[in-house]
């Protein structure tokens, strides 16, 4: 089981949360018009190996996002924080 770390409620196991998505994916401006922007923004995801970052719904504690970078092939979480404190 993973163990994450809520910035708002401490340590918690992952049961309380939900996985979000990649926190690495840019969505296209609102104004493209070109739908293959919109087709890889929505379809198409890297299955990375080593460290990625990846939103997390702690959805039975303080309701948050949280971003957690994880080492998809160790499970280790290296940092986690709010997504609202990432920059765009």
């Amino acid at each position: 089981m993973l163990r994450i770390h809520c910035p708002v409620c401490g340590l918690r196991d992952e049961t309380e949360f939900t996985y979000g998505s990649d926190a690495t994916i840019r969505r296209p401006d609102m104004n493209e018009s070109d739908p293959k922007a919109w087709l890889d923004y929505v379809f198409m995801r890297d299955n990375p190996r080593g460290p990625h970052k990846e939103y997390w719904h702690h959805v039975t504690g303080c309701r948050q996002w949280v971003v957690a970078e994880r080492d998809t092939l160790t499970h280790e979480i290296s940092a986690s924080y709010l997504a609202r404190e990432v920059s765009a």
